[in-house]
């Protein structure tokens, strides 16, 4: 996919799945109960035990039905190694210039993370479209968020980092363009108990919310 294929698919489904499991198991009971639930993005992070060998094991299962990509990258090799398995974005906690000149040899996109207007200055300027607020929570939430839309109107932000089922409507009215959830979206007790059940309600309640939000 291109890049701006990427990036209308994200907007259109409005929610970035970020998954940290402790195994590569359950981060591929996460990526199945995430695409059950209705919402076929996922972002499987380098923390998980393994994650190269998960993000080709999802690529394989899921033949293009799923848009998969690469979380927590923070270095050029690690940019080209999860390209090579098969991600077709990369995000990253913070601005690393190796990392979007390797996605952009390949002609793929990364999504540079960053909190302060200085930072996102400096993503802009390395050429970032998207821009992940993180950790949006800790900062104010959608105010925060609204009240970076007033100096950068040309800018994207995925907030995540606090972002939840109960505030995930009130980070759309604010302008946000995606959200990024991890634990506030799967249950890590859950989801090692084997009540996939559980999550998949919770999967399905959140992608209605923010389908009802983008309506907004």
């Amino acid at each position: 996919m291109t890049p701006e294929q990427v990036l209308k698919r994200i907007g259109e489904v409005g929610v970035v799945p970020v998954i940290r499991a402790s195994s590569a198991n359950h981060a591929l009971d996460a990526v199945e109960v995430i695409e059950e639930g209705g919402i076929p993005v996922v972002e499987i992070t380098l923390t998980v035990p393994g994650a190269l060998a998960v993000i080709c094991e999802v690529v394989a299962r899921s033949r293009g039905g799923i848009l998969i990509g690469a979380g927590t990258v923070r270095s050029r090799e690690q940019a080209a190694a999860c390209l090579d398995a098969g991600a077709e974005f990369l995000v990253s906690p913070g601005l690393s210039m190796p990392v979007m000149q390797a996605a952009r040899a390949a002609g793929k996109i990364a999504i540079p993370g960053a909190l302060t207007p200085t930072e996102i200055m400096a993503a802009a300027e390395a050429g970032a479209r998207v821009i992940k607020i993180f950790p949006c929570g800790s900062v104010g939430g959608p105010k925060y968020i609204k009240a970076l839309r007033g100096p950068f109107p040309d800018l994207s932000f995925i907030p995540t980092g606090g972002v939840n089922a109960a505030n995930a409507a009130e980070f759309f009215a604010a302008g946000a363009f995606a959200i990024g959830m991890g634990s506030d979206l799967i249950d890590v007790a859950a989801l090692r108990d084997g009540r996939k059940g559980d999550i998949v309600k919770a999967v399905r309640a959140v992608a209605q919310i923010v389908a009802a939000a983008k309506k907004d």
